[in-house]
């Protein structure tokens, strides 16, 4: 059960996504661009996205595996429907994250750095 509801929250996130730029949302690019930083920022440890990050660098090498194309040669249309599901939540998963990732970038340079004097 809770599976599938992460499931559909990835759809969810990956249609609201979709169209978040034409309602006032970031653009699709600007999450595409946002995307190398959100990177950068996760390995220095200044954004705390690393478990969501790290689920979608795996997500993407499973997809991308060799390995995978054994399901594909026994399983024919179930094993290409399983690099669909992976792909559509990959995909609403990075531009949720992205969008979050702007949202904090936006947060964080609204601080001004200093010293708190007691």
């Amino acid at each position: 059960m809770a599976k599938t509801l992460r499931r559909a929250a990835a759809f969810s996130a990956l249609g609201k996504a979709l169209f978040a730029g034409a309602r006032g949302g970031p653009s699709l690019g600007k999450r595409l661009a946002a995307l190398p930083r959100m990177l950068k920022a996760t390995a220095k440890g200044e954004y705390d996205g690393g478990m969501r990050v790290a689920l979608m660098v795996a997500a993407t090498a499973y997809v991308a595996s060799p390995v995978d194309v054994v399901p594909e040669l026994f399983l024919a249309l179930f094993g290409l429907a399983d690099d669909a599901l992976m792909v559509a939540w990959l995909a609403g998963s990075v531009l949720s994250e992205t969008e979050r990732f702007i949202e904090w970038e936006q947060r964080r340079a609204a601080v001004i750095p200093g010293h708190v004097v007691t």
